[in-house]
């Protein structure tokens, strides 16, 4: 339901979540809002996997004057979609999305998590007014629930694949620098405290010869770093 009309149900999937969270959550002091280029504290949505609608569906919600566009209503936002495909760039453009991540953690798996790419889309963006939220990771392996997906393991290189990586979102001077982890053990992007582990089933990675908290002070000492350059470029 959109703006309490109860005739109005039409959405493209996902869509409810937001509303719903919106909703729900959207008055509490800890629900992350973002400040647009209007100057309006927005709540930040992530998109994942957005191009699976069409660009004209989002754009029915997404555009100012989409029929069923939720802009300049209490369930607007910033909404940012998932850049994989290079085409993707004109598709979020005409969807009305406010942005676009690339999400993946592996280097090359797809055109928008490849560093190489990273300046073209942000020109991209800088000419659009869109945002680009370039997406980093400690490494990637996820062989043991895909067995068959070893050609895009990313090996930690005891920190510097994640150096890598920031080094590659600061270069082109982005808003935001999203980390793809939430400590998914699975899927090899951690940075929580890690120690040595074996079980019947699974060997869990660890961080030695470092600290178990190699990423988060890694994390802590390049997000400082990520404020001052900001500072610098503004100036």
């Amino acid at each position: 339901m959109i703006m309490g009309n109860p005739q109005m149900t039409w959405c493209p999937p996902f869509w409810t979540l937001p509303i719903s969270t919106t909703s729900r959550y959207g008055s509490h002091g800890a629900f992350y809002r973002y400040k647009n280029s209007m100057g309006k504290s927005l709540p930040l949505f992530y998109i994942y996997d957005s191009y699976l609608t069409s660009p004209e569906a989002w754009a029915h919600l997404l555009t100012p004057n989409g029929p069923h566009s939720i802009r300049n209503t209490p369930y607007d936002g910033v909404f940012i979609a998932l850049l994989v495909e290079e085409g993707h760039t004109h598709d979020i453009l005409a969807a009305g999305f406010d942005g676009m991540y690339t999400y993946f953690a592996s280097n090359g798996f797809s055109f928008g998590s490849s560093h190489q790419n990273w300046k073209a889309v942000k020109n991209f963006c800088d000419a659009n007014n869109l945002m680009f939220i370039p997406s980093v990771g400690p490494g990637y392996i996820d062989t043991s629930i895909r067995p068959w997906n070893n050609h895009n393991t990313r090996n930690r290189v005891n920190g510097k694949y994640y150096e890598t990586a920031l080094q590659a979102a600061l270069t082109v001077r982005p808003e935001i620098v999203s980390i793809t982890s939430f400590n998914e053990w699975h899927e090899g992007t951690q940075i929580e405290k890690a120690i040595p582990k074996k079980t019947p089933t699974r060997l869990y990675l660890d961080y030695l010869p470092h600290q178990p908290s190699l990423y988060l002070e890694l994390t802590r000492r390049w997000a400082e770093h990520f404020i001052k350059e900001k500072e610098q470029w503004l100036m």
